[in-house]
């Protein structure tokens, strides 16, 4: 199968999906949509880890399994069980390149992670800082070296970037780490702990960070403090600066 008839879209609403590999019975895929969004990545290219893994089973004359997790949905609950359900089987098992957009509410964590994130005491900045917010990559237990990673690349940025001397990882509105800025360059011309060895295409318009992290000072100061308030209610922007004038 291909494609629901209008009758059986009409009556799926939206729905969350799984792609299955059917070699182990283990999802690779977790996606939300209606229509017939359920079955679009079976084109998918093969440059894609999703691309791949459908390109592997073809190669034995397999196909990935379709299934339908829940669906007569809205939209908003569509994408609350969508990120709870990448959640629970941890996106580092799945091609996903994001927990989904449900994490506003509240993504998977220890008790003491939630309580630290909701008590977290509001703190001003002093220094000149680029706020990066990473809420749709950041895990509860990722290792220092993706939460670096996921800071620092990249980022659609102008020529404010180069009075910026920290930057600080974000996530529910709390500083999750801070960097000292060494240089940037252009997005995809260095290598992430998610890349392997692939090479990346690099991006003119967007910029990634080199950095360290930031002495134990500026950390004590701001990794686990609260700077929502630097950002703007809805805004889409990830990025804000502070004190680069």
């Amino acid at each position: 199968m291909d494609r629901f008839s209008p009758k059986v879209s009409e009556q799926l609403k939206y729905y969350v999906y799984l792609y299955i590999d059917p070699r182990d019975k283990v999802p690779f895929y977790i996606g939300k949509g209606k229509c017939n969004r359920a079955f679009s990545h079976l084109k998918s290219p093969a440059d894609t880890s999703k691309g791949r893994i459908i390109a592997d089973l073809r190669k034995l004359n397999l196909e990935p399994q379709i299934e339908l997790l829940k669906y007569g949905l809205s939209e908003k609950e569509a994408l609350l069980v969508e990120a709870t359900a990448i959640d629970l089987l941890n996106v580092e098992n799945l091609t996903n390149k994001s927990r989904g957009y449900g994490t506003r509410y509240g993504a998977r964590a220890s008790v003491e992670e939630v309580v630290a994130t909701l008590d977290a005491k509001e703190v001003r900045i002093t220094e000149p800082a680029l706020l990066i917010n990473i809420s749709k990559a950041f895990r509860y237990g990722m290792s220092p070296l993706e939460l670096y990673d996921e800071t620092r690349s990249c980022w659609k940025l102008g020529e404010r970037r180069k009075l910026v001397r920290y930057a600080m990882g974000v996530y529910r509105g709390v500083v999750r780490e801070v960097y000292e800025v060494t240089s940037w360059i252009p997005g995809g011309m260095s290598i992430r702990s998610v890349d392997s060895f692939e090479r990346r295409p690099r991006s003119d318009d967007r910029w990634e960070f080199v950095g360290v992290v930031a002495p134990d000072e500026l950390r004590n100061k701001y990794v686990g403090k609260s700077v929502a308030g630097y950002f703007s209610e809805g805004s889409q922007n990830p990025v804000r600066y502070v004190n680069c004038t």
